[in-house]
């Protein structure tokens, strides 16, 4: 076509080569901006309403109601595109009869997928916090107008799901706050903007509504007490060599704990005039024991710690007998963990072989190996990893006896009685991922 006739063309036709321009902007300002409003950081949004953005605001009221948000743009997005390729289609067949329609609907095609559908929305998903704030404002003037439609659809699709069985909420997540915080955490942390510290920290903090006391309490065969009619020196002499500074008291059986003695109230004593230790009754120094179920979870126990200002519980089971203890300094260590590199292994307990595997007392909880040395082992049918050996091997097992599971290697390497006091892990084939 030479160049007057593409001016003749063009002064002839230019009203509908026009219509058809300005709507497939349309429908790429419809499509960018529904790509954009629903991958647009919700936090980052809140931060630029607090700082003061006016954008931010109308951008956060739009995202309250997805439901007609998404209809309203959906509806403006067909209606462009359907009347764009109308007037297209009207135009060919002028031009070239009948066969027009099927040369309209091809070129329509081309040009709505292209400059209507993947441009504006690989635009938006690359920066979907700017393009939201940039098209706030148009995008709360259509909803306004529209947003009436909008609902009237939603409600006749919801009404005809409901003949189906399914109900349609307007604000539903399928994640809790939780799990969605979690999987951003982990996400950012895969992708290198958060290290490692700093995820076991947020990750500690999400679990303690999950965890109970029985999983990260001081169980009673490895709790230090005192017995109340020892000789006072002895007491004294436990007291003061201890690396703790609060121990249980107990008379007659470790399930009769009748105090907690603190070891500063001992040296206040001590410091008495005229106090020996042979004199001392440390039952009137002791302190009042708290007891607690073992199946509160670590949230409300932190609360509870911070509430009676202590740091000293004794754990007891459904029928009152003791399971062991928990600290305030216990709890604290689930969210903050080891202060250590996180490439270096310091859990008390566990030991860096230089073949590559790793030797564990079988008291060792789950949790801080999988912290440490960033596994994933299940802990929700064991707390410790003798446990979890015992479990999935369902039997207690011999020295020398290997399991593979969860894709590590567990060798038994010592057990007193029917306790496994010494394990050997180290990786198994990728293909090792059920107990053997």
């Amino acid at each position: 076509m030479s160049v007057e006739g593409a001016l003749a063309f063009l002064a002839t036709y230019w009203p509908e080569i026009l219509s058809i321009t300005a709507l497939v902007l349309m429908s790429a300002f419809f499509s960018g901006s529904e790509t954009a409003l629903t991958a647009v950081s919700r936090s980052r949004i809140h931060t630029l309403e607090v700082n003061g953005d006016e954008r931010a605001g109308l951008v956060r009221q739009l995202i309250e109601r997805r439901d007609r948000l998404i209809g309203a743009l959906l509806i403006g997005n067909n209606l462009a595109n359907i009347l764009s390729s109308s007037i297209a289609t009207s135009l060919f067949l002028g031009l070239f009869g009948s066969s027009g329609v099927a040369l309209a609907t091809l070129a329509m095609t081309v040009i709505l997928v292209i400059f209507a559908e993947v441009l504006p929305k690989s635009w938006a998903i690359s920066t979907p916090d700017r393009f939201a704030l940039a098209i706030a404002v148009p995008a709360r003037l259509f909803v306004l107008v529209v947003g009436p439609i909008s609902s009237f659809v939603n409600a006749i699709v919801r009404r005809i799901l409901a003949l189906f069985g399914i109900n349609l909420s307007r604000e539903v997540s399928m994640l809790t706050a939780h799990e969605e915080l979690r999987g951003a955490v982990d996400l950012l942390h895969r992708e290198g903007s958060v290290v490692k510290a700093d995820r076991d920290r947020l990750g500690g903090v999400l679990d303690l509504g999950e965890l109970e006391l029985s999983d990260i309490m001081v169980h009673r065969t490895a709790m230090r007490a005192i017995n109340a009619d020892d000789p006072p020196e002895a007491v004294v002499r436990a007291i003061l060599e201890s690396p703790y500074t609060r121990m249980p008291l107990w008379r007659g059986t470790i399930d009769n704990i009748i105090g907690v003695v603190h070891a500063k109230d001992l040296l206040r004593a001590l410091a008495e005039p005229n106090m020996e230790p042979q004199n001392l009754d440390i039952v009137k120094i002791a302190q009042k024991p708290w007891f607690v179920p073992d199946s509160t979870n670590l949230e409300d126990q932190l609360n509870a710690f911070l509430r009676r200002k202590q740091h000293f519980a004794v754990v007891v089971d459904e029928y009152g007998e003791v399971q062991g203890i928990v600290t305030l300094e216990d709890i604290l260590e689930e969210i903050v963990g080891d202060i250590s590199d996180e490439h270096d292994i310091e859990i008390q307990g566990v030991r860096q072989e230089a073949d590559g595997s790793v030797v564990v007392d079988g008291g060792v909880p789950i949790r801080d190996l999988n912290r440490a040395l960033d596994w994933n082992l299940p802990d929700e049918e064991a707390t410790t990893i003798a446990g979890l050996v015992i479990h999935e091997s369902m039997t207690i097992p011999e020295e020398r006896q290997a399991f593979t599971f969860y894709g590590k290697r567990f060798i038994v390497m010592k057990r007193e009685k029917n306790r496994i006091t010494k394990l050997r892990i180290r990786p198994a084939g990728e293909d090792g991922a059920k107990p053997v």
